[in-house]
């Protein structure tokens, strides 16, 4: 059974940082792509930032470039995302999803961003 557990959110202010973890587990972690949503209220779902652990290779939303970082412990099951310069618009519940679907995400975490 595939498990996703995110950790690491809450609130932080404006030009902060913080870093979500996700432990996964029930599937071959370090063969797998492992990604981050987010959903606003009213908002249509984005995927975040994506990792390809056979390779490496990342992908990002455009308005995070720059600012977040995808990466995988492999040896732990972890995936993370550091998130710097946050912004006001950060605000969402953001979901560790297996094979960077959102058919295969965790519960969510919620990260507010405050002026």
């Amino acid at each position: 059974e595939v498990q996703l557990v995110e950790s690491g959110g809450g609130l932080e202010q404006a030009g902060g940082s913080l870093r979500l973890s996700c432990a996964a587990s029930g599937f071959a972690f370090d063969d797998a792509a492992i990604g981050w949503f987010r959903q606003a209220p009213g908002k249509v779902r984005e995927e975040v930032a994506c990792v390809n652990n056979r390779d490496g290779s990342t992908s990002y939303l455009t308005s995070v470039k720059g600012r977040f970082t995808i990466s995988s412990d492999i040896a732990k099951n972890t995936a993370y995302l550091q998130m710097n310069s946050l912004k006001i618009e950060d605000t969402a519940v953001y979901y560790c999803a297996a094979g960077c679907k959102w058919a295969g995400r965790g519960q969510g975490i919620m990260v507010t961003v405050s002026s």
